[in-house]
């Protein structure tokens, strides 16, 4: 089993009096990261809320049945929570009323989580993402030859704790997931009625994987009002199957500021979407691909590494553009993504004259431990 870059950060946090909270998509870990954590203290309490018994149990329970259930538990972990109703109520009324508990609570998607816990639990929470492997995570178990070996492994069937340890096996696994996770449980969330919109909206967002996406041209492309759309791309958002980026402008008149690009959280999910395991040599989309990763790995290591900072994109009328930039502490770094080491890029001079004070890299097959590995394990 990977060791997981939260499980020292969390485990700074236990008997913080805050309650601990994950989220993130399904499959990438959350039970078994926490459970692992939970099993280091005696007297806890693992409670399932699939299980429709201990879900009536914690829906509008009243004090004493809450101090009831959890008797003398001093660890309670609570998984799957965002099936619970009202459940940030459910966890105030621990966290206020029974002293001396350390709850850790995971939910697979931060729709419900965020809206129902989010006002009760401030300043009582420590909320943190986990996604699919990371891939300081995968170096760190791996090591630096068996990971350079995979590398094009992971650019197509991606991080997925499944997927890596099911070698040979990657594509139906991924359509596993994609069956469970992106479509039975998105659906399920706001009782959506049109499922082949969903699914026609994903392919579409992951053709134009790495392009500006147009609102007004999917509602067209899908022939439903752009309200639909917006709203659907929120649930996926929600449901951490995508993300976004937003255009960065500041000086210039011609630059876009209402643009938006869309990002898969991983790139196997993305090509099964598409249905497209090509080796590399036999793509079109690689520099989509590289693109895809390297950002969706770059936050991973911003969040792991607690680095806070504002991510965009930017880019001209003129077509003009920088694939990647991040502002920190009032400075930005400024990132291209090009594959090859031998593909040469042209950084934009009205980018340079209009942020001198920036820093620019590019990031290739070559480079880009830098970029994605904490400094003393490139």
């Amino acid at each position: 089993m990977l060791n997981r870059e939260l499980e020292n950060t969390i485990s700074k946090k236990v008997n913080s009096g805050k309650a601990i909270i994950i989220v993130g998509p399904r499959q990438t870990g959350k039970t078994t990261l926490l459970k692992k954590i939970v099993k280091k203290y005696k007297n806890s309490l693992y409670l399932n809320a699939d299980d429709p018994f201990v879900n009536s149990q914690l829906t509008g329970a009243s004090l004493s049945s809450l101090k009831q259930t959890l008797k003398n538990s001093k660890y309670v972990f609570i998984d799957e929570a965002q099936r619970i109703k009202n459940i940030g109520l459910t966890l105030k009324l621990i966290i206020d009323e029974i002293p001396n508990i350390q709850l850790f609570v995971s939910g697979s998607s931060s729709l419900d989580i965020a809206s129902d816990v989010n006002e009760p639990l401030t300043g009582r929470k420590w909320e943190y993402n986990l996604f699919p492997v990371s891939w300081q995570e995968y170096y760190n178990h791996f090591g630096n030859i068996e990971t350079l070996r995979s590398f094009e492994q992971r650019l197509i069937f991606g991080m997925y704790p499944d997927v890596i340890n099911r070698i040979g096996d990657e594509i139906d696994t991924l359509s596993q997931l994609c069956d469970s996770y992106l479509y039975k449980d998105v659906l399920a969330y706001k009782d959506i009625r049109r499922p082949e919109l969903l699914n026609n909206l994903l392919n579409a967002l992951a053709l134009q994987l790495g392009s500006e996406v147009s609102y007004n041209e999917l509602s067209n492309l899908l022939q439903v009002d752009k309200n639909t759309i917006i709203n659907y791309i929120s649930l996926l958002e929600q449901c951490f199957v995508i993300f976004k980026l937003n255009s960065f402008s500041r000086n210039l008149r011609n630059e876009l500021n209402k643009s938006r690009k869309i990002y898969f959280y991983d790139n196997g999910i993305r090509n099964s979407i598409i249905n497209n395991f090509n080796p590399l040599n036999k793509r079109q989309d690689v520099g989509a691909l590289w693109e895809n990763f390297m950002i969706t790995e770059r936050m991973k290591y911003l969040h792991y590494n607690n680095i806070r900072c504002k991510t965009y994109f930017w880019r001209t009328w003129q077509q003009q553009e920088i694939d990647y930039i991040e502002e920190r502490d009032g400075k930005l770094f400024a990132f291209e993504f090009k594959f090859s080491p031998l593909k040469k890029s042209k950084i934009s001079k009205t980018f340079i004259n209009a942020y001198p004070d920036s820093e620019i890299s590019l990031i290739n097959s070559a480079n880009f431990n830098n970029f994605i590995l904490l400094p003393d394990n490139d």
